[in-house]
């Protein structure tokens, strides 16, 4: 099973077609300056009066809205298109503090599927504006990956839901003073060093959805190789390359180990026969071989792809550094 990771824009469904219209609109306002500076002065003005006069209406209709039902209201909120547009005309109902907490809550399935979570600790004034600060637990504070899962899960999750915010910080889990701090884009520099970030990083995957239970499937999504596979009702992802050996994964199988409980799930290399706990993180079940000996005290491990549901359909973010399969 396969796929290119490409997807027609004509069979773009509306929520992703509708959430891709800012660029489109931008990339226009930018062509428009080709025409000389009168013709993109007009052009930006039109755009203004048309967002101010759509502003302005959807003000009324929140307002009349939370008048006679306000229920409805919250409901707005929670729809991303809306709240969207509720956010660029400061009509949205929830402070930036509930909104942050509600994009957690969005990914907080992914992270607990890797033994993982994030809390807010508080939203502070800085020099250029709010600033969150955050505390990864479980996994995701020391996983290797956990710049990747910043990136991809928790600051896209939180950029889109408080667009006003300045900067994310990490607390490191082990100190309660602000030595503890780490900038979110210190923390992301060995991601976006050397041009290793896709462009588009987040890829639709509506495909995965059709794995059985049990079942491991080979996907090429902008390029790179992953494996995705079903345990239960939960769904896992990772880069197509063996945390021992760094050869592929292709071939692998799924099984729970003798005596586990249900719900536990490792992959077996079909090369080095190392064993991953696909459920959480991808972690060594059996240390690392060397020389015929295996070294407990080792911790290799797959590397996995951050996977949620965005409007509606499963997509996958995946980097280039975290491939090299042989």
């Amino acid at each position: 099973m396969a796929s290119t990771g490409h997807q027609d824009p004509e069979a773009l469904d509306d929520e992703t077609r509708w959430r891709s219209a800012g660029d489109r609109i931008q990339t226009l306002l930018d062509a428009s300056a080709s025409s000389g500076t009168v013709v993109h002065e007009r052009t930006q003005l039109l755009a203004l009066e048309l967002t101010d006069l759509y502003g302005a209406a959807l003000a009324r209709v929140v307002a009349i809205t939370a008048e006679a039902e306000p229920d409805l209201v919250d409901r707005f909120a929670a729809d991303e298109l809306v709240a969207s547009l509720m956010l660029v005309h400061g009509l949205h109902p929830h402070g930036v503090e509930r909104r942050i907490e509600d994009a957690l809550d969005s990914v907080r399935p992914y992270l607990g599927s890797h033994g993982g979570d994030v809390a807010l600790l508080d939203v502070v004034d800085g020099e250029d504006g709010p600033v969150v600060r955050l505390q990864f637990a479980g996994s995701c504070k020391s996983c290797p990956s956990s710049a990747v899962t910043l990136e991809f899960a928790v600051e896209d999750a939180v950029r889109a839901a408080a667009p006003e915010i300045a900067a994310i910080e990490v607390v490191a889990a082990d100190s309660a003073s602000t030595s503890g701090l780490i900038s979110a884009d210190s923390l992301l520099s060995r991601v976006h060093a050397a041009g290793t970030m896709h462009s588009g990083a987040w890829h639709p995957l509506p495909e995965i959805e059709g794995l059985r239970h049990g079942e491991v499937g080979g996907f090429l999504i902008a390029g790179v190789p992953i494996l995705a596979c079903r345990v239960g009702d939960e769904l896992y992802a990772y880069h197509d390359r063996c945390g021992q050996c760094h050869d592929s994964m292709a071939g692998a199988a799924l099984h729970r180990p003798m005596g586990a409980p249900v719900g536990q799930a490792v992959l077996r290399c079909p090369h080095c026969h190392a064993h991953f706990d696909v459920v959480h993180a991808g972690a060594s079940v059996n240390g690392t071989r060397v020389n015929g000996t295996v070294d407990t005290t080792a911790h290799p491990h797959l590397d996995p792809i951050p996977l949620l549901r965005r409007d509606g359909v499963l997509s996958v973010a995946v980097h280039v550094e975290a491939t090299g399969v042989t």
